[in-house]
């Protein structure tokens, strides 16, 4: 069985609530105001750093997050690159593109340069694992005059620049990289460019930041941020309840209801929950049972019970947060007619650091059981059943995956999780059709039509019933009444901005 690498975050640490745990290290500012120098945010985040907060694994995104880190682009809200150190770019031929740097500073007061640029993308190609974001691509890039970085690639890659704008492939200063350090070991306090400037780590417990005032977009309104890890989901519902947070990221369905309605903000993400059934192996290697527990799902269900309104039934891969997709979206052809299960025994797993997770599980095991299945349910944390996963070891699972996270290209996440040299491809499925459609869809350069191409192939890996689409998840964010300007981004990229204050 061909070897496949992970690509989801790693188990999370238990870390309790405690009282004052948010005390603020600068002085603060009560209600509404403009966010003077006196306030600082306290932020209670889900998954505390698991890799030291290197950006080439999923801290990346808690750097993003805090509004601490940024790359050359960044991608806007209709899902394309827009300018971020790079105030502009061309594209010189099918391999080649020219960035054009703006002026910016680091933290640590040196300047943005071609060389720096530089240094950070071919550290970023020569780390071990390679970032998701670098997945099946080889980049070089060179420095041109005073104000070019010159970005090649081994192959065509139409969607570069929107590939530099993700959290992966942060730009940080020659310091963050220090001789002592291995490859893939970046110190990101006081090096990256963002309006925060990461100041002080706890471990995997709290961090703190302050503002970075000659940030290139402009000052924050806040003068800082308290940030602790929670991975406790009613702890962090308590702490903005109880006033010791002002913003709390993925509160839990089940703690939705007790948040006040003006403090609790659902956002529709492009986080879809899947049930993934093993195509190479073992019972569903057999398509009429893969179409026989299509067949027993009832989506709404678990959209309306185990997500209490917080989700959308799933209708594809890409939901309804991917906006272009519904008006693409075709249903798929020659699906195998669905079979008998005659009792037919299958395991069900799943990983408890989305708490919701274990509950789709349990309705899923009831479905399928109704259907005839009989069904062993396992659930661990997600570090401790990855490697089985990626090696097939189960018949079925569970999992939510974010399909424009890692580059925001939607042909990404087919090419990982659906082909058959997939890096990230639980379902073990290799489908001559589906790779010949994701294969037409990475080479297709219009945004419009690599859409299309998307939508099509998504259609031939629908048919497969290999992946069953369960629900597209509605995140919710808690939100303090005095706070102003969080960001509630559907990609999951941004949440703290200049503008964000209290």
């Amino acid at each position: 069985m061909r070897l496949l690498r992970p690509r989801l975050f790693a188990a999370l640490a238990l870390t309790p609530l405690l009282a004052g745990c948010f005390a603020s290290q600068g002085g603060e500012a009560k209600g509404g105001g403009d966010g003077g120098d006196g306030s600082r945010l306290r932020v209670a985040l889900a998954f505390p750093p698991a890799e030291r907060f290197s950006p080439y694994g999923a801290d990346a995104t808690i750097l993003s997050r805090l509004g601490v880190a940024e790359g050359l682009t960044v991608m806007d809200a209709n899902g394309a690159a827009a300018p971020a150190l790079a105030q502009s770019w061309r594209q010189e031929d099918e391999r080649t593109w020219v960035f054009t740097l703006r002026d910016a500073e680091f933290q640590d007061g040196t300047d943005v340069t071609p060389s720096a640029v530089v240094n950070a993308l071919t550290r970023a190609t020569r780390a071990k694992p390679a970032p998701a974001a670098l997945s099946g691509v080889t980049l070089t890039a060179e420095a041109d005059g005073e104000r070019e970085v010159r970005v090649r690639t081994a192959e065509p890659d139409p969607i570069l620049p929107l590939r530099l704008s993700s959290p992966h492939l942060a730009v940080f200063s020659a310091k963050a990289y220090g001789s002592d350090r291995g490859e893939g070991r970046v110190d990101p306090v006081g090096t990256a460019t963002g309006p925060f400037e990461l100041t002080g780590v706890d471990g995997a417990s709290s961090a703190a930041l302050d503002r970075f005032d000659a940030y290139w977009g402009g000052r924050a309104q806040s003068s800082g941020i308290d940030a602790r890890f929670i991975a406790d989901g009613t702890a962090r519902a308590n702490a903005l309840r109880t006033g010791e947070a002002d913003i709390a990221e993925a509160v839990p369905v089940s703690q939705a209801a007790t948040l006040d309605r003006d403090t609790r903000h659902d956002t529709a993400t492009t986080r879809t929950t899947s049930l993934l059934l093993n195509a190479s192996s073992g019972p569903f290697e057999d398509p009429k049972l893969r179409a026989a527990a299509r067949a027993a799902v009832d989506t709404s269900a678990l959209a309306e019970g185990v997500y209490e309104g917080y989700a959308d039934p799933g209708v594809g891969i890409y939901g309804p947060a991917v906006t272009w997709a519904d008006g693409k979206r075709t249903e798929p052809d020659g699906r195998a007619a669905a079979g008998r299960a005659r009792g037919t025994r299958v395991t069900l797993a799943t990983y408890d650091n989305r708490p919701e997770l274990p509950e789709v599980a349990q309705v899923l095991k009831q479905q399928l059981e109704k259907a005839g299945f009989r069904v062993d349910l396992e659930v661990r944390e997600y570090a401790r059943l990855e490697s089985d996963a990626l090696e097939g070891e189960f018949d079925a699972f569970v999992l939510a995956r974010n399909t424009l996270l890692d580059t925001g290209d939607p042909v990404a996440v087919l090419a990982s999780d659906h082909t058959c040299d997939g890096g990230y491809n639980i379902a073990q499925l290799c489908d001559k059709d589906v790779d010949r459609a994701v294969t037409a869809a990475e080479r297709t350069a219009d945004p419009g039509e690599r859409q299309d191409a998307a939508m099509a192939a998504e259609a031939e890996i629908l048919g497969t019933d290999a992946v069953v689409p369960l629900v597209h998840q509605r995140i919710v964010t808690g939100v303090g009444t005095s706070v102003r300007g969080v960001v509630l981004d559907p990609y999951e990229r941004a949440l703290v901005g200049t503008g964000t204050r209290r």
